[in-house]
């Protein structure tokens, strides 16, 4: 895909990797709707960017957020070409509540989802679009001390796959982002927290390989738009854990057993 005269909507664009996708894709050509729950956040990402970036405050987890999101981008842009599915929550430590639950799935899971549904009948009349999933290394090995995130970025790993293979022959590309650790306010939180099983669970990420910042993930997440690539990998490291996992599942659990009791003391 080329990139430059594309109109892009990306969320969670407050901060961290969506603010960086947001400058990264402005940078080589597109046009951004900058959407975050928090609509001063998403302000800031579009201000200093010119007039080929908007600031959106927006629920991305919501079909209404996400109508919001796409009617202002039609309205400065044009239609939709790329949607980055990035807003994320780390969940509640440990297994979670019901509610927990539901908020994780909300936004890490049902926010693709509906995305999707609203995105896909304008895609696939014109032939073309493009929807990027970020989400985890997680959604390929697990997330110790975390049980909904685990369980919903697999879920959304799921998910990127089934539009890849459901779609990708009406001209809809689809790319999926699963980086380690990453510099963000979503790690920064978890580290500092007053919970010790959630801070296991940065520990785990920060211990795993270098924690990458937020602009070299948007890189590698755009030249893979570009390139029409479904699998963003900036951890490379992370490929080869997932082939040991699946070559033996059984040993690889219980090395993972070994490093959560390190990890715990």
């Amino acid at each position: 895909m080329d990139i430059e005269g594309r109109v892009a909507v990306v969320t969670g664009a407050g901060s961290g990797i969506g603010r960086a996708l947001t400058q990264v894709l402005v940078a080589v050509g597109a046009s951004v709707v900058a959407g975050d729950l928090d609509a001063d956040a998403a302000a800031q990402t579009a201000s200093g960017l010119g007039a080929r970036a908007v600031g959106v405050g927006a629920d991305a987890a919501s079909a209404a957020g996400i109508v919001t999101m796409l009617d202002a981008a039609r309205d400065a842009f044009g239609p939709v070409d790329i949607y980055v599915a990035n807003a994320g929550v780390i969940g509640a430590p440990g297994l979670g509540s019901e509610g927990d639950w539901d908020r994780v799935l909300e936004v890490n899971l049902r926010a693709h989802i509906r995305a999707a549904d609203a995105l896909l009948p304008g895609w696939q009349q014109r032939g073309s679009g493009h929807f990027v999933s970020v989400a985890s290394a997680a959604g390929l090995l697990t997330q110790v001390g975390a049980a909904g995130y685990a369980v919903s970025k697999h879920a959304a790993v799921g998910f990127a796959e089934w539009l890849a293979i459901s779609y990708g022959d009406k001209g809809i590309g689809v790319t999926c982002v699963c980086p380690m650790g990453v510099d963000t306010p979503l790690l920064s939180d978890i580290r500092d927290s007053a919970d010790p099983v959630a801070r296991v669970a940065a520990d785990s990420i920060t211990t795993a390989g270098e924690v990458l910042s937020a602009q070299r993930v948007a890189e590698l997440t755009v030249e893979a738009v570009r390139e029409d690539r479904f699998m963003v990998l900036p951890h490379p490291g992370v490929g080869d854990m997932f082939a040991g996992k699946a070559a033996d599942h059984d040993r690889w659990i219980a090395g993972m057993r070994r490093y959560q009791r390190t990890l715990r003391g």
